[in-house]
């Protein structure tokens, strides 16, 4: 067998960024013949989920883009930083691809593998593509897509764009909810509700799901909450849950999520681009209250595919408190009624999931880098 070449994926800085990823670099590790290196950012949440998983990977110092002058010089610094850093690491290496997934390491390391004449993908699971994405895209040689739309994103580029899906972790393909019913203490008499605001949480969901515990006591013969709170908020919220009548678990971190969202029966949460996929995948209905501050409303337009398809349902995250808390307890307390419904959604998500997506993504990479090798 001949000297591995590898595989470096550039991207990182949120969940939504580092889990496609993982799904990717999981297919390509079970394959003779390569190895694979992410590099990531210095944020919590990269080295959270890489760790455990044993993928080697490297923190780039890049920072994102701010306004003012000195955020912006910090930008540049920090790209430049991370763009020497990755030319010293790709041409130390038998390097085969470097495959962005976005946010503000995947552009220095992707323009190093230019420069070096190394193979460049993209993945973009957002249905509209950022900043750096966009800028990554000139560079690629293929990128692929979750959404049928984002085609039209990236139209006026010379690219080219494939409709995959977005790749989902290897836990996905054989998710196993008793796993989650025996580590979280769920009783599995009880239908399970879970909140979540993705890796890092979100406090306009955690509120809301507090303020509205009194009223989830009707529920209480019948279903169980499990609230995923991220870091940052676990102590307020489980706080808000003391004396709380219906039975709960208050989390920070589930690593195992494909697990818990097979052993759940409806969840509250963000729609990022990974989200809505790993709902559909696992058949969840949902109750999407999209990230309200971005300037594209990305997060909403996800959740309109799966809304329009009667997958889910949207709250808006306004700005209001009560009104936010008002606005889901609406939604919820049909969904939590109604089985019916639930079961709808349900058969909804199956046909829009792409459960191949990984696969594919990765096949497509190791086809690129076996074709050049006999060029």
């Amino acid at each position: 067998m001949g000297q591995k070449r590898t595989i470096f994926f550039a991207g990182g800085g949120t969940g939504g960024h580092i889990y496609p990823a993982v799904a990717v670099a999981q297919r390509i590790m079970a394959v003779d013949g390569f190895d694979v290196q992410i590099l990531c950012s210095t944020r919590p949440i990269d080295r959270q989920v890489l760790e455990p998983l044993g993928i080697a990977f490297t923190a780039l110092p890049a920072t994102a883009l701010g306004l003012g002058l000195a955020k912006a010089a910090r930008f540049m610094a920090t790209f430049w930083a991370s763009y020497r850093r990755a030319c010293r690491l790709l041409a130390g290496r038998d390097v085969a691809a470097t495959v962005g997934v976005g946010g503000f390491v995947a552009a220095p390391a992707c323009l190093a593998a230019r420069r070096l004449g190394i193979p460049v993908y993209l993945i973009n699971v957002d249905i509209l593509p950022g900043k750096a994405n966009r800028l990554v895209a000139r560079w690629a040689r293929e990128v692929f897509v979750q959404f049928d739309r984002t085609r039209e994103a990236f139209s006026d580029l010379a690219c080219r764009v494939t409709v995959t899906g977005c790749p989902l972790r290897v836990q996905f393909d054989r998710p196993d909810p008793a796993m989650a019913r025996q580590q979280l203490g769920l009783d599995p008499r009880l239908h399970a509700l879970l909140v979540t605001g993705a890796s890092s949480g979100a406090m306009n969901i955690n509120e809301a799901v507090v303020r509205i515990l009194p009223r989830l006591e009707a529920f209480k013969d019948t279903w169980q909450v499990v609230h995923i709170t991220g870091a940052r908020h676990i102590e307020q919220v489980q706080a808000g849950y003391s004396g709380a009548a219906i039975r709960h678990n208050v989390i920070a971190y589930y690593h195992q999520m494909a697990d818990l969202y097979a052993a759940c029966d409806l969840v509250v949460g963000r729609s990022g681009a990974v989200s809505v996929a790993e709902y559909v995948a696992c058949g969840l209905p949902s109750i999407c209250m999209p990230y309200p501050y971005h300037r594209d409303r990305h997060q909403y337009l996800n959740a309109k595919v799966l809304a329009d398809a009667g997958a889910a349902v949207i709250v808006e995250d306004v700005p209001d408190p009560e009104q936010r808390a008002d606005r889901l307890w609406r939604q919820l307390a049909i969904l939590l009624a109604d089985s019916n419904a639930r079961q709808r959604m349900a058969a909804a998500c199956r046909h829009l999931a792409r459960p191949g997506a990984a696969t594919a993504i990765a096949e497509a990479i190791m086809a690129g880098a076996d074709n050049m090798d006999l060029a």
